[in-house]
């Protein structure tokens, strides 16, 4: 059994070293434990420090964003061999002594994902900015929507761990962060995933956050690859309810002329909104037809997906998580610091 341990990371020569150094040797049932780095185009020494602590290093020649780096770490932990992955930030807020218990689930056969939760227990909520929070919370509802009503506390937080069938199973294509694509790609795919919670430090102890400038640059950046992966996965409830929304919108502009001239024998002097009931009875009418050629469509997807899945179990090469080969994503398996 090989654990891999995957770290993005983005300048933080300040404490990947001590990071590397925490990550516990000896894991019940796991026979080798790898430290996997994947450098998003640092300026400082971050591939160095990495590398002299024992770390295996993947380069990106230039920051792509941690969702591409997460890609490239994954595909390159499943080239290695890995049984289970963990994921984990480089910065220190996650504390490596807690790989053992997070990957239990894994190990036991009771989840293919198992990640970590930061709210399930008041007295594990870490300090953190308010406004943070309540974006965590928010995101948390529509995620917990999109999954078919699931009950996630938590699905922005970056420790976890992937079975390699789950791993193997994962396509995502967002460059910004992986976090709620990961768990709407999975639910979709009936992977089974379970909260394990701990305890996590809310504020870096050095630096600053290396994904987004503010909560807000965030929050948009995020909700546009969590509407993109709904849309993917669930086209025929993403346009259908647009589309059946639009189309009462029509049926009440023409129900109200109608009850109009009922009362009163004429149309005016709502008339015009006879226009605006055509306009949007073949508009919600459109998309309605629109949603069906989608839901087609997403079956066409599901059977990519197989291929997709195949040809990872089967050890050949093919795209990676996220549409780029590996390693063209990274520095060629050549060049790696070891």
């Amino acid at each position: 059994m090989k654990l891999v341990i995957v770290m993005p990371a983005l300048n933080e020569e300040a404490t990947i070293g001590q990071v590397i150094a925490a990550v516990p040797k000896d894991v019940a049932c796991v026979d080798d434990v790898a430290v996997l780095v994947v450098d998003d185009g640092s300026t400082d020494r971050t591939a160095g420090v990495a590398a002299e602590a024992g770390a295996i290093v993947v380069r990106h020649w230039q920051n792509r964003g941690v969702g591409a780096a997460f890609r490239t770490g994954v595909t390159a932990a499943l080239a290695r061999g890995a049984d289970v992955i963990v994921n984990m930030d480089a910065d220190g807020q996650f504390n490596p002594a807690d790989i053992p218990t997070l990957v239990e689930p894994i190990l036991a056969g009771e989840a293919d994902m198992a990640t970590c939760t930061r709210f399930a227990r008041p007295e594990l909520v870490p300090r953190m900015p308010a406004v943070k929070r309540w974006g965590n919370r928010m995101m948390c509802s529509l995620i917990n929507r999109i999954c078919w009503n699931a009950r996630f506390t938590d699905v922005s937080c970056g420790f976890r761990a992937y079975s390699r069938e789950a791993a193997m199973s994962l396509t995502l294509f967002g460059n910004f962060t992986y976090t709620q694509e990961s768990f709407i790609d999975l639910v979709a795919k009936g992977i089974h995933i379970v909260e394990v919670p701990l305890k996590v430090r809310g504020v870096r102890a050095v630096g600053e956050s290396r994904v987004a400038r503010n909560v807000w640059h965030y929050a948009v950046a995020a909700a546009t690859i969590v509407v993109r992966a709904a849309r993917d996965i669930r086209p025929l409830a993403f346009f259908g309810s647009i589309g059946l929304v639009i189309f009462v919108l029509g049926l009440g502009c023409a129900g109200t002329v109608f009850g109009w001239w009922l009362a009163t024998g004429h149309t005016s002097p709502i008339k015009s909104l006879l226009i605006g009931a055509a306009a949007f009875l073949i508009l919600g009418f459109l998309l309605i037809v629109l949603a069906l050629i989608a839901d087609m469509l997403g079956r066409q997807r599901a059977l990519l997906h197989q291929v997709l899945y195949t040809l990872r179990k089967s050890g050949r090469p093919g795209p990676a998580t996220g549409g780029e080969r590996w390693p063209a994503a990274a520095q060629p398996p050549s060049k790696e610091n070891t």
